[in-house]
């Protein structure tokens, strides 16, 4: 089991049902030192899921005052794989340490 971060349309229950075929579980956490920014998406099966055509994006500022509220879900390690489909290639996928002290996976802009 691992955790994923979600601060946008990984939220929404039709993105989660068509992406990973089942609800996911999740709590609210926080992330610091990353604020959000915006993304023009134009892949258009994301647009299709999403019905979102600018999605939000974090981006690293290493200020601990800067903080971005979310979910982070429990999913499996094949779910990170259909995540990493969803999310287009203007984000990449790294690991970091939440403000509950868990650890888990999030998208940020390349």
């Amino acid at each position: 089991m691992a955790y994923l971060f979600s601060y946008g349309t990984l939220q929404k229950e039709q993105v989660q049902i068509e992406t990973f075929g089942r609800i996911l579980e999740g709590e609210k956490d926080i992330l610091t030192g990353y604020k959000l920014g915006s993304v023009e998406i134009t892949d258009p099966e994301v647009l299709r899921k999403s019905n979102q055509q600018y999605h939000p994006i974090l981006e690293f500022s290493g200020n601990t005052e800067d903080e971005v509220e979310g979910i982070l879900f429990q999913v499996t390690d094949q779910e990170i794989l259909q995540a990493d489909e969803y999310e287009v290639e203007d984000y990449r996928r790294i690991e970091t340490v939440f403000k509950s002290g868990k650890s888990g996976f999030i998208y940020i802009g390349k």
